[in-house]
Formats: C-alpha cells, structure tokens, sequence
C-alpha cells in the first residue's frame, strides 16, 4: 500500500471511531491514565516501556487506575491533515473520561502533545518516557506540568567499547534507512563519526535498496564493525521496525553488529550502551503514582538522565571471539546458558533432600535390620537353650528308663563275667564257651554304649544343623530312646514308617526331641487307662510335597475349649507340668518350615499331626525312580 492509500485507510477508520465515539462510555471508575506512544503498537520497545509502566503504577480497590494506550504510528503516517485527526479523534474519545495523567512515550508523542495540548487536554500533567535528550533536536525548556526523565543513548560509549573487545578495527559502518527520521539518525551518526580517532575510517550505508544492503554486509571484511540504530524504510521503500531491520542486518553481517536500543539484544547484534525501555516504563510509573497522589510535577526530584547499561547478547559475544572474563561486571548479560544450579536449583535441592531422607531411611532400616537379626540370632539363641532345657527335663522324666536300659546290659554282662570265672576256676576252659561268654559280654557292652551315645546326642548343647536326613530313620532313632520308658509304663509304642524312604531338611536332634514330647505326652494320656488301651502309634505319611507325622493315642481326649491353647506357653492340662513342651515343640516344627495341630475326641482318642516339608531334589528323585 502506497504512502498515500495508507493515509486514507487511516482517514477511514478515524472517521468511523469519531462516528463511534459518542458511545463509547468507558465502564468504571477512578483515575484513566493514556499512554500515547510515537509509533506502533507491536514496536518492542513499546511493549517493553507499557510493561515497565503497568508493573510500576499502583492500582488498589480504594484508587483504582485504568490504562489506555493509543498510537501515533509514526513514521507511515506524518503531516498537518493526519495530526489534526488524530487531535479531534482523541479529544472526542475521552471528552467525557479525561485522563488524570498523559505518558508521552518517546519525542514524536512529546512534541504532538505539546503542540495540541490546549485542544486535548488542558491543564492535565504530561509525563514523558524513552525521550532522547538531544536527538533530532536538543530538548527546549518545559511548561512546569511536563516532566520526565530524557535518555541519551551512549553512541560514543558503544563504540568505545567495541573497539576494546576489537582492537584490530579499522572500518565502521553505520546502517540507516531513508524515511526523515532515518536521515535524522544518519546526520547524527556522521557527527559522531567526525570526533572518532583519525586510524577509524567511518563509511555510510544510508538509504540503500535491501539487495544492495545485505550484499555489501556479506563482503564486509575482517577488521570492520557495523553500527546501526535500525531503520523504518529501506531504499528500495520496505517498511521495517528498527528491531526488523537489524535482525536483517545482523543475519547478513560478515562482522559484528552494535545498536542503540535495549531491544536489538536477541536480533543477532552483539549489544550496546544504552538505557532500557523497561526501566524507562517503570520510571514514568513512578512519576505517574506520584502525581496521582497529589504531588504537583514542579516538586518531583528527578534523575538527571536515564542511566546506560552494556547490555550484550552472551551468544553473539563467544560467537565473535569476546571471552566471557573481558564482559565488564556490570554488563546486563543475555541469553546466558544457566548452570546446573541456577537451572534446576529448586529440583536439585528437592532431589538431594529426598536422596538425602532416603540415605537416613536406609541407615535406620539397615540399622533396624541389624537390631533384628541380633534380635533374631538372639531369640534363636534362646530358643536352643530352652530346647536344650527341655530335653534335660525330657531326660529327667526318662531317668528311670535309662536306668533300667544300661541295667540291664550291666547286669547280663556281670553275669557273663562271673560265669567265666566259675569256669576258670573249675578248669571247665572250653574254648567255645569262653568265646560266647565274651560275644555276649561285647554285645551288652555295644547294647549300654549305644543307650548312652543316644542320651549323649539328646542331652548334649549343640549347634542347630539344618542337612538333609531321611525322615523314618530319624523318628526310629527317636522311638528306640523312648521305647525303654514305654515298656516300663507296660504301653505299647507302634512305629508305621512310609513305604518309601522320606528325606527332609532339619536338625535330626530337634525333629527327635519333637517326636520325643508328643510321645511323651501320649503315654501321660494312657497311663492309667486299661492295656486296650495302652497302645501309642507313630506313623509317617508320604504326601504330595509334604510329610505328615502322626502320634495317636487312646487316652482321655482333650477338652474343645484347651484345644486353641494348646500350644501356648505355660498353658497345660496336666496338674505338674509347666506348659512349654508343646510350646516348643510348636517352635521347633515352624521353624522347619512346617505346622503342627491336634485333634481330639474327649473320652476316646487324641491325635497330634506334625507337617514338614519334604527336601525338593529328593522328592523330585524318588518321583522318577517311581
């Protein structure tokens, strides 16, 4: 669209606002603050001044403020006939809200609202904001009701300091475009090129087609810097934001590029010294707050100027070369990669809090863990002892028993000795005699030690071994040791081992102290009772990965109510027992891996069912032998 087509585009859409401008109430209420910027709505350096300005000025609920932006979009659109309009547009649009305060942002606003402030806005107090101090035109003296703080962009401080991170410069060319307000930036720039050092050769690219432009960027050569403060229009008429047009210069610039403005960080310039358009927002938000608490604007102390910064894009600097040690402290510095800390500071302090509580869980876990198992060693430890003590009282109530067991082998053996000796001293030596005497006598010696070796293996404190054992071998050992007692109570005990041997895995001495105690508490149940009756079975019963050891007798039974507490500890039916065989005995078949219960029919019959498991590989053996 041409220059001309433009304006009355523009024409257009005032006239409609205008005709719409007697219904446009404006809902609410408390202080209007409008923001008239020079140019466009999207210019960063707008977008960045109304942020600074929203977040400085103070709305509550007791003094609420309302801000309304309008836009010059200077320079597309320029002249008598357009300022007139837009004068009458605005006086109209906010005849019946008249804003407390105007912001002027930038010097093409300040100089519209001075020069049409009688017919807008009489008597309102102007702010002005990102207003150079000297540029087109040095700043004349305001009326008592307009102030601000200018800036002056640090031209000569930029370029100062890109000569010092490229001391090899000897060219510098200065980009601008072709609209007024270019040439005006392109007079000032050859200015400042005047008052540069006599080894710098200063060279204008003012006003140049695009093909044109980005062709002489691109054969620029070593040793050269561009500078720029942008451009609206190139040569060739292409309208751009400044921002636009360094982006352009920058992605065709075979040398590094420095600017006047904030914005130009991010484009593909290296930076500058300059003020920031945030910093600017939020210093006019200041003046605004105070003027809306009733400070008049001849009282406010002011800062002389806006202050410059370096302000540098970090990514741009290492890609030309400037180390990160030569960026001045004090240097607002973008694009910066953050480090692990400055990026995941919240996530790696959550991250070592939590690996931090889980070490301290684990340690208290570990250190449970080690109480328990001592707990555990301990409680096994007593568990041995008790069984021990148990067998030693076993070994008391079989004391008669055993006696009569090694008596018995003793006596046949005196026998045999004396009736020797009749035979010695008679001069009766038959050989074969002597001999029988003497088998007889080693074997009541064998019968006694044998007796004495099984008490020895029940009585003795040892270590628990858990192996491999054949199950009917062990309960016959375990039989044989009782069988002495059974037959001096004048009760039968039965052995029915399984058909098949049974391996299992276990302490034989304890599996032997289990059989031991039901037994014995069997022939306590048949001790009175009528020789029917006397007879006590133990029988073994191969299952499918199991083996159930039975011991069943004929007694009185056991009352339903004592049957749940039957292994308890300390609990008993008999009047002088202390209630802890079956309480071990239970502990020592768990401890197996296995289960113990009874069964019982009061008056007639009780049966006690030890289940152990049997040893994997065995089984799985025998299964194939079969």
């Amino acid at each position: 669209m041409t220059p001309s087509g433009a304006r009355r585009a523009r024409s257009a859409i005032v006239a409609l606002c205008l005709l719409m401008a007697g219904g446009c109430a404006v809902a609410g209420h408390g202080s209007f603050v409008l923001v008239l910027y020079s140019n466009g709505r999207l210019v960063p350096g707008n977008i960045d001044v109304e942020a600074g300005l929203r977040s400085a000025i103070d709305s509550s609920a007791k003094r609420p403020v309302q801000i309304f932006s309008e836009f010059l979009d200077r320079p597309e659109f320029v002249g008598e006939a357009y300022e007139n309009t837009m004068t009458t547009y605005l006086h109209d649009k906010y005849a019946d809200h008249p804003p407390a305060v105007v912001v002027a942002v930038a010097r093409d606003s300040l100089d519209f609202v001075l020069r049409h402030r009688e017919a807008l806005f009489p008597g309102v107090p102007v702010v002005h904001s990102a207003v150079f101090a000297s540029f087109p035109t040095p700043l004349r003296p305001m009326p008592a009701d307009v102030v601000g703080v200018p800036v002056d962009y640090d031209i000569g401080g930029t370029i100062e300091q890109a000569l010092r991170w490229h001391p090899k410069t000897e060219r510098i060319y200065f980009v601008t475009g072709s609209t007024p307000r270019d040439r005006q930036w392109d007079a000032l720039l050859r200015d400042k090129a005047a008052r540069l050092g006599g080894h710098l050769q200063p060279e204008f690219l003012a006003g140049l087609p695009i093909d044109d432009l980005t062709a002489r960027l691109r054969e620029l050569a070593a040793g050269s810097l561009v500078f720029t403060p942008g451009f609206y229009q190139s040569g060739d008429a292409q309208w751009f934001s400044p921002r636009d047009s360094v982006e352009l210069i920058a992605q065709a610039s075979a040398v590094p590029v420095y600017g006047t403005f904030s914005t130009f960080v991010g484009t593909g310039a290296v930076g500058g010294r300059v003020p920031r358009f945030e910093a600017m927002g939020r210093q006019a938000g200041e003046i605004v707050n105070s003027l809306l608490g009733g400070a008049a604007a001849a009282s406010l102390e002011l800062p002389e100027r806006m202050p410059n910064t370096l302000n540098v894009d970090l990514r741009q600097t290492r890609r030309w070369g400037i180390s990160d040690a030569d960026i001045p402290s004090d240097a607002v510095v973008e694009f910066k990669q953050p480090t692990f800390w400055e990026a995941y500071r919240t996530a790696a302090l959550i991250g070592a809090t939590v690996i931090l509580l889980q070490a301290g869980l684990i340690a208290a876990l570990m250190l449970e863990h080690r109480r328990r198992r001592k707990a555990e060693v301990a409680l096994v430890q007593r568990g041995s002892e008790l069984a021990h003590a148990s067998r030693l009282a076993i070994a008391g109530e079989l004391t008669a028993s055993i006696a009569h067991e090694i008596n018995q082998p003793l006596a046949a053996i005196l026998a045999n000795t004396e009736a020797a000796e009749l035979m010695l001293k008679s001069g009766h030596r038959s050989a074969d005699e002597i001999g029988s005497i003497l088998a007889d006598i080693r074997r009541d010696d064998l019968r006694a030690s044998d007796v004495i070796a099984r008490l020895r293996a029940l009585l003795a404190k040892h270590t628990i071994a858990r192996q491999p054992l054949e199950l009917n071998e062990a309960i016959a050992q375990g039989c044989a040791l009782i069988e002495g007692e059974a037959r001096r109570r004048s009760i039968e005990l039965v052995m029915r081992p399984s058909t098949n041997p049974v391996q299992i895995v276990g302490d034989r001495i304890q599996i032997q102290q289990v059989l031991i105690n039901l037994v014995l508490n069997a022939m306590d149940a048949v001790d009175n009772l009528p020789e029917p009756r006397r007879t006590i079975v133990v029988a073994i019963a191969e299952r499918a990965d199991s083996v159930s050891v039975t011991v069943s007798d004929r007694g009185h039974g056991i009352a339903p109510d004592d049957l749940p507490k039957l292994f308890d500890s300390f609990f008993s039916t008999k009047r002088r027992g202390m209630g802890l065989g079956l309480s071990i005995t239970r502990s020592i078949v768990e401890a197996h891996g296995g289960r113990i219960g009874a069964a019982s029919t009061p008056g007639e019959s009780t049966v006690f069912h030890v289940e152990l498991p049997i040893r994997v590989e065995a089984h799985a053996g025998h299964q194939e032998r079969r």
